[in-house]
């Protein structure tokens, strides 16, 4: 449209109107949505405290956790809180008009955040590979479990920055990866019933393309989020 005016009798041109923001009564579906896609590695991680503190006989399968605990409990109650909280900062109003809470919610979040990458890194380089398991999936979890530590540091460098649009954006990709055991959940059990147990290969291709798909909806994200101002507290609109 064009928007020079040259005769004086015209009114001045209308700007655009700005991209509306998400609706507020879409948050509650989107924090159930996240914390649903959470429910089955939270589960597991459950069960796998139960049976740390139960005493269950100890297998093939589990002797790995039982020879060093320690990790696998800290990785399991830092993604817990993780999952659970930063669902939460999704919801606009808690972002925008209840500062404090964001900024109490990110000092719990960013610890966890950090725990949950590094015991997982640990437990991928120092416990023996289980079945199923190979060399693809062994580099992808390097790969990923790194990348989500980085983004991490690279959003609490931007937020001592004030560059707030920068810290969304990268906390948010590195929650994209911390999710990706409720992604890799879903897409291993619809695999499993349309053709049957995957091999190696392929196991590890599905769950490297469930970090994929969640990196890809975070940029989505970033991508069609209106031009924000990179260092002021009215631009403060980040995920995490």
């Amino acid at each position: 449209m064009n928007t020079n005016v040259s005769d004086a009798g015209r009114g001045p041109a209308v700007p655009p109107k700005p991209r509306a923001p998400a609706k507020v009564g879409q948050a509650p579906w989107v924090v159930a949505a996240l914390i649903l896609l959470s429910s089955i590695p939270l589960a597991g991680g459950a069960h796998r405290l139960s049976q740390l503190a139960g005493g269950t006989a100890i297998t093939p399968a589990n002797a790995r956790f039982f020879a060093s605990p320690l990790p696998v409990v800290l990785h399991i109650i830092s993604v817990s809180l993780y999952a659970i909280l930063g669902a939460f900062q999704f919801v606009p109003g808690l972002r925008r008009r209840r500062h404090a809470w964001h900024r109490i919610a990110g000092w719990l979040l960013i610890p966890c955040s950090l725990i949950a990458a590094l015991s997982g890194l640990w437990m991928t380089l120092f416990y023996p590979w289980p079945v199923g398991d190979g060399v693809i999936l062994y580099g992808l979890r390097l790969l990923f479990g790194s990348a989500m530590f980085l983004s991490i540091l690279l959003g609490v460098a931007a937020i001592w920055q004030r560059d707030f649009a920068a810290h969304g954006d990268w906390m948010l990709r590195g929650y994209a990866i911390g999710m990706g055991a409720g992604t890799q959940a879903l897409i291993l059990m619809a695999g499993e019933m349309i053709a049957g147990p995957p091999s190696e290969i392929l196991r590890a291709l599905l769950m490297g393309a469930s970090w994929v798909i969640n990196l890809a909806v975070a940029e989505w994200i970033i991508r069609r989020r209106p031009a924000r101002p990179a260092r002021t507290a009215a631009a403060v609109v980040s995920h995490l």
